[in-house]
């Protein structure tokens, strides 16, 4: 009754947890990650490092939805001129087929920066880091529907089960924070569609899903500390006694170690958490940078978000995602009242995106740290009805700074619509294998025997993109 009740402990959901003071699995000679291969990370926290990195952790800027490239990033002079005009091109099947005349952008664009990248006046703090910026024009996705699209951007599948980027990451690197996991989740309010199982594990080892926290109430489940330390330590004794037990009847099993590990952790970031939650600390014109006072409630959720993110990756974080706020207008999903929509998902994060850069740039962090900002795919040149855009995964706009990325350069074009990639195309495939890459790790290389087959973020595909690292 006591081993099972131990293999029971094993299997709380404190599992994802585990930190790079955990036993973890290590890279077998021929590159992949054998599943009964046991090793303690090194110092440094990597476990899989085929190359010396040029970054150390990545900060993700979710934008749920998929935002407009034509009216943020990919300026289309023709799109200008033939505004409510029939559009001049074929057109693909849509996801809602109410594809109506070309639709123009609904702000303005200027060229900003030494580098002269095209940014919409929407954005009007992030076009002075235009010189930051390392713009990819031509992006292209496997799937036009949110939850395919979702599960694909995260996961490189467009199914539900496989391991999250995040989860691929913290798994092969650790954790250089001793106190917190290695793949951490802002939750702005929204949780996209498709669910958490876009940070899930999947195959992978549990501690190296997602942990999620939470802006308003108890940031992280779960870990909230008893009343009484005593009683809360008589817990943990209990638990660790009968692990052992299983132990000593059944042998050293991957779990029970991890669960042990997870305990531990738990109980230290206990105390982590508080701390790091706790921004009153930063100046007062840290705060104000990030927008944390800003008038609108949505720029302060964003500005706290960016703002934790930096505090996360300076503590040894590896993966971080930032998701988007409810601002009232369906995400970046605006499938009408397109202007509205973008007014305020645009107020939302154009200051704090702005300061987080120039914030991780003063404190020497930005060399080591990618940011990534991106949707699951675009939006068509052509309205919806009147005034929206419908989904469009044919060519869209995402761009990373920092990292070793090319700082003030772009990458690839749209057709003369912004329709469809057409100059140097980039699947999010790819996109997975140059971020990897960065942190020092061959996508080909890294794999997972489960069910069989030797599995990989990439699955068979993707290249490395070297035009885009300095």
């Amino acid at each position: 009754m006591l081993r099972q009740a131990a293999n029971g402990f094993a299997m709380l959901p404190l599992a994802h947890l585990l930190g790079r003071d955990a036993s973890a699995q290590t890279v077998a000679s021929n590159g992949s990650l054998g599943n009964n291969t046991i090793a303690t990370d090194g110092n440094d926290g990597s476990l899989v490092r085929h190359h010396a990195p040029r970054a150390r952790s990545i900060i993700f800027l979710y934008m749920d939805g998929a935002p407009s490239g034509q009216d943020l990033f990919d300026y289309k002079e023709r799109l200008v001129k033939e505004n409510g005009k029939p559009f001049g091109l074929p057109k693909e099947p849509t996801q809602f087929n109410k594809a109506g005349n070309t639709l123009g952008p609904v702000a303005k664009f200027k060229q900003h920066g030494e580098s002269g990248q095209w940014i919409s006046d929407l954005l009007p703090n992030l076009a002075k880091s235009a010189d930051k910026l390392c713009v990819v024009r031509s992006m292209y996705a496997d799937f036009s529907e949110h939850t395919n699209a979702n599960y694909f951007l995260h996961t490189g599948h467009g199914l539900q089960g496989r391991p999250s980027m995040g989860a691929w990451i913290g798994y092969g690197l650790g954790s250089d924070a001793k106190n917190l996991p290695a793949f951490c989740v802002l939750n702005g309010g929204l949780v996209p569609p498709g669910g958490v199982d876009n940070f899930h594990s999947g195959f992978l080892p549990a501690h190296s899903q997602g942990s999620l926290f939470r802006m308003e109430g108890d940031a992280v489940a779960n870990i909230k500390p008893l009343e009484s330390d005593a009683r809360q330590r008589k817990q943990l004794g209990l638990t660790r006694r009968l692990n052992q037990i299983a132990i000593e009847a059944d042998g050293h099993d991957p779990a029970i170690d991890a669960a042990i590990a997870n305990h531990e952790l738990a109980f230290r970031m206990q105390t982590a958490v508080p701390d790091l939650l706790e921004i009153d600390g930063e100046s007062e014109a840290t705060r104000e940078m990030y927008g944390c006072n800003d008038e609108y409630e949505h720029t302060r959720t964003y500005g706290r978000q960016c703002l934790l993110a930096r505090r996360l990756v300076e503590r040894g974080v590896r993966f971080v995602e930032v998701t988007m706020p409810d601002t009232g207008s369906d995400r970046w999903d605006q499938h009408g009242k397109l202007k509205r929509g973008l007014d305020r998902n645009c107020k939302t994060v154009d200051k704090p995106v702005a300061a987080l850069l120039a914030d991780l740039e003063a404190r020497g962090l930005l060399d080591e740290t990618i940011v990534v900002f991106g949707g699951e795919f675009g939006r068509t040149p052509f309205a919806q009805g009147s005034d929206g855009r419908d989904h469009n995964p044919f060519g869209f706009t995402m761009w990373m700074a920092g990292g070793g990325f090319k700082a003030g350069t772009s990458y690839g074009a749209t057709d003369e619509y912004g329709y469809k990639a057409e100059q140097n195309p980039m699947s999010i495939h790819d996109l997975h294998a140059t971020l990897l890459w960065q942190l020092g790790i061959d996508h080909e290389r890294f794999v997972y025997r489960f069910g069989g087959r030797d599995l990989r973020l990439t699955d068979v595909y993707g290249n490395v993109v070297r035009d885009l690292l300095a």
